[in-house]
């Protein structure tokens, strides 16, 4: 495995990304546990969840089931390096919201990672990540109420995710005042068929410092060889959902297509290219995976290891070509 610093800070982290939305609705408590045990083994020490995961009447399910792993002893705790995060209201889908139980006030900013610390049976989480711009609620309030639980050592250092590039400098500039360290990471949707965020998003992060995390590596299956699977029958993942979505288009289509034949003719993997490539991009710490099986943890394990040829690459922009830099992404 391979490691980086996350951001500006001393902390090492794996150059994969562990995330585990799907323990719990998609995968059992024990193939989960196992999922974490091959992926520990193989040197992936950064795993990513959130206090919602587990959805609807189940929310905050993923958490306990890293919790029972974390349980099992042997190390398994301080050889992580936790992330969840904070936004979703927490009440049972079929119940009243009631005031105050989501977004990040200082209230539910603490009452939340009180909750998260009893799931996860820890006494600490080292990257504590907000799901979700607030626009409602001040950056002072809220580093108010993030410097207080550093002090406390229940978080080590906090992260946005989903945010744009000015509400990365706002956060910053809000934090550099109080004499906070501020945001180290930023966690948001990038990977080939989608570039938006290197207009704006990457460029503020790389001039604040902070590491980024993109997830939806393979934009919910596009770009793991959907057209492939599709031919063969064994699309299920491809069957609705944001690829099944795009593939509907010719235009994506006839794209999806040239992506898929130019990595045959290089014999790789679509969703291996697709993840080293993301690893060659400036600011990106490491892409998150959300293995839903071992044999998916083993194909991502491979593609940290997997070095795109110039041809390659070359290639992969011509078919997906991002936007580039903003203000000329927009402007002349």
């Amino acid at each position: 495995m391979k490691y980086t610093q996350l951001g500006r800070t001393g902390l090492k982290v794996s150059r994969l990304v562990l995330g585990t939305m799907n323990f719990g609705p998609q995968t059992n408590e024990a193939d989960s546990h196992a999922i974490m045990d091959t992926a520990l083994g193989a040197g992936v020490n950064f795993f990513d969840t959130a206090n919602a995961y587990g959805w609807g009447l189940k929310k905050g399910r993923t958490e306990e089931i890293i919790g029972s792993w974390f349980d099992q002893g042997d190390g398994r705790r301080d050889k992580v390096v936790l992330a969840t995060k904070v936004y979703a209201n927490m009440a049972a889908d079929d119940g009243t919201p009631w005031p105050n139980h989501d977004k990040l006030s200082a209230v539910n900013i603490r009452r939340s990672v009180e909750a998260s610390l009893r799931r996860l049976r820890t006494d600490y989480i080292d990257l504590y990540q907000f799901h979700h711009v607030d626009r409602a609620a001040p950056w002072d309030e809220i580093w108010q109420a993030i410097d207080v639980l550093v002090q406390q050592g229940k978080i080590l250092y906090a992260g946005s995710s989903n945010h744009a590039g000015w509400h990365i400098a706002q956060a910053n500039e809000a934090a550099r005042r109080r004499g906070s360290l501020g945001l180290v990471s930023e966690q948001c949707l990038y990977n080939l068929a989608e570039r938006r965020a290197e207009m704006e998003v990457i460029p503020a992060a790389q001039e604040y410092g902070l590491g980024v995390i993109p997830w939806s590596p393979l934009h919910g299956g596009l770009l793991g060889g959907a057209i492939r699977k599709e031919n063969e029958g064994g699309a299920a993942r491809t069957a609705s959902g944001r690829a099944a979505d795009a593939l509907a288009t010719t235009s994506v289509r006839d794209q999806v297509q040239a992506y898929e034949d130019l990595l045959a003719k290089h014999g790789i993997e679509p969703g291996e290219a697709a993840l080293a490539w993301l690893l060659t991009r400036p600011g990106v710490t490491g892409p998150i995976v959300g293995p839903r099986t071992a044999d998916q943890l083993a194909s991502a394990l491979r593609a940290v290891e997997l070095e795109l040829s110039d041809e390659v690459l070359s290639g992969l922009d011509e078919i997906f070509p991002g936007p580039g830099p903003s203000p000329e992404a927009f402007a002349w």
